[in-house]
């Protein structure tokens, strides 16, 4: 039975420690291997600070419009995968997204300056669009950490005027596209770019069981 029960706490420990370092992997500078998705993927989002959300819109009359939006996913050492952004409604986007929830967010690897001389469009410099809805953030403790999130990483965002009545928005993700080499996007779920947050806390709490 001990031996049983040591074979056991070992395959847990060696467990947490490959989830440990697939978590950790996302929070390196270093590009992933263009076949680990969902690394490629969660890495676009937390290395990048802008991107061109892109809602219905209202003003067009239901043609899509593409929108330059600063975000962030997560304060210095706690990327979380979901896009927060800062938004007024006297700007389009927000409006439209008070009307009609859908959207999306496209992101390339270009402005991380990992493509070298590679034109944008070039499969092998990744880009990812994350379709699926905005909402404001209705919690305090949500607020919280999406201001914490926000003004790390854009420091000028608390200097914004007051009576322009910014809120806090984020992106609940329903679909992924990403390509980061020839061949068409690639396999990735919603579940799968999400798994690395929650691999060691699910180790974690069997050990303690």
């Amino acid at each position: 039975m001990m031996h049983t029960g040591w074979v056991g706490m070992g395959l847990l420990l060696l467990l947490l420690l490959l989830g440990a370092a697939a978590e950790a992997a996302l929070l390196l500078p270093g590009r992933p291997d263009r076949n680990d998705f969902a690394g490629m993927a969660r890495w676009l989002v937390s290395g990048n600070s802008w991107g061109v959300l892109s809602t219905v819109s209202v003003h067009l009359q239901g043609m899509p419009f593409g929108n330059i939006a600063s975000f962030s996913d997560g304060p210095p050492g706690n990327s979380t995968g979901t896009p927060y952004f800062y938004l007024t409604k006297l700007d389009p986007t927000a409006y439209d997204l008070s009307k009609n929830p859908r959207c999306s967010l496209s992101l390339s690897e270009e402005p991380l300056g990992t493509c070298g001389n590679k034109d944008a469009e070039n499969p092998s410099c990744a880009k990812l669009t994350l379709s699926g809805q905005v909402e404001e953030i209705q919690t305090d403790k949500e607020r919280g950490f999406a201001a914490e999130a926000l003004f790390s990483k854009h420091p000028e965002m608390r200097s914004w005027p007051a009576h322009h009545n910014f809120r806090f928005y984020k992106f609940i993700i329903e679909d992924i596209f990403l390509i980061d080499w020839f061949g068409g996007p690639k396999p990735l779920t919603v579940s799968d770019y999400y798994w690395n947050n929650h691999i060691s806390t699910f180790l974690l709490d069997g050990l303690a069981q």
